[in-house]
């Protein structure tokens, strides 16, 4: 049996512990150093406005701050419910991050792996740089690019329909076709940029592995069942519980662009009815409460997950 630790000796295990903490922060000082800018941003920007979340129990006044506006409780979440078209706003944005996880999060996947069969180094390059390209657009020009391509008189698309007989649609003025527009665009526009992750986790696996599948005789096909995709497992699903983390979060930018008129019935999201409630209108601590429940359902989703992940892959956030 391990003897006790006297009072002296627990003393001195702690002292060797804080001396080794010290010798390690300051062997490595240089990396403390640089990581100091994004600590300081994710502390300016991301915890600290977490202060103005108690907005949403409170008839927020900008003019007696926190501390001077009347609390209300949960009243401006009880509005939000019985508001009638909370419930479509909400089935719009459940859908659209179901279909975005659904056909974008593994198109990136399929889209390392295609480039990763690439033997051709110039040409492999070369096609990396034209996938990654659209992601440094902004949402505006690719909407223009979107209404230019689906436009009814010019667009390529009804000028195609036309050519087989077809009578052009105006797609961006149709409630059915709004959803398949701004999933189809985002996976356009960043696609190409998240295979730099798995191109990174591609380009870590053994070659070793590869000659001695190649050696009993397997193809292409089956080393990337067997050898590419379980390696692939790890970072596919730390990236998937950061994605399930931003399910209700499907961009302000990405949707308001290809809205009007005509397709907010099946376009609309929490994202812009959080900006012409709040900002439009002024309803500062309703939408507050808007966005707390969208993050609270987030987290949920993320801790549901982590468990799943770890319990089935062993893998997780933490």
């Amino acid at each position: 049996m391990k003897a006790k630790l006297t009072g002296i000796d627990l003393i001195n295990y702690k002292a060797d512990t804080k001396r080794s903490l010290f010798l390690n922060m300051w062997k490595f000082r240089a990396l403390y150093v640089i990581a100091i800018p994004g600590i300081l941003y994710f502390i300016i920007f991301k915890y600290l406005p977490l202060a103005g979340s108690v907005i949403a129990f409170q008839n927020y006044n900008i003019f007696k701050g926190f501390t001077g506006s009347e609390w209300v409780g949960l009243e401006h979440f009880r509005t939000m419910f019985q508001y009638q078209d909370f419930g479509r706003i909400l089935s719009n944005t459940i859908l659209l991050g179901l279909y975005d996880l659904i056909f974008a999060f593994p198109a990136p996947i399929l889209l390392a792996l295609l480039l990763n069969e690439i033997r051709l180094v110039f040409y492999k390059r070369f096609l990396q740089t034209v996938v990654y390209m659209p992601h440094f657009l902004s949402w505006v020009i690719v909407s223009g690019i979107a209404l230019g391509i689906l436009s009814p008189g010019t667009g390529i698309v009804n000028q195609v329909l036309q050519a087989f007989g077809f009578e052009p649609i105006y797609f961006l003025g149709e409630n059915s076709y709004i959803r398949t527009i701004l999933i189809s665009s985002g996976i356009w526009r960043d696609s190409g940029y998240g295979t730099i992750i798995y191109l990174a986790a591609l380009a870590g696996i053994n070659p070793d592995l590869y000659e001695a599948a190649e050696v009993d005789g397997a193809g292409r096909w089956k080393q990337t069942l067997a050898i590419t995709l379980p390696s692939l497992i790890p970072t596919i699903m730390i990236l998937f519980l950061l994605h399930i983390g931003r399910f209700l979060d499907l961009g302000f930018e990405r949707v308001w662009v290809f809205l009007n008129a005509l397709n907010t019935g099946n376009g609309e999201i929490l994202d812009t009815y959080i900006y012409k409630a709040g900002l439009l209108s002024q309803q500062y601590s309703y939408t507050t409460a808007v966005g707390l429940f969208k993050s609270v359902v987030g987290l949920i989703l993320v801790l549901i997950g982590n468990i799943l992940s770890k319990k089935t892959t062993g893998e997780s956030l933490y």
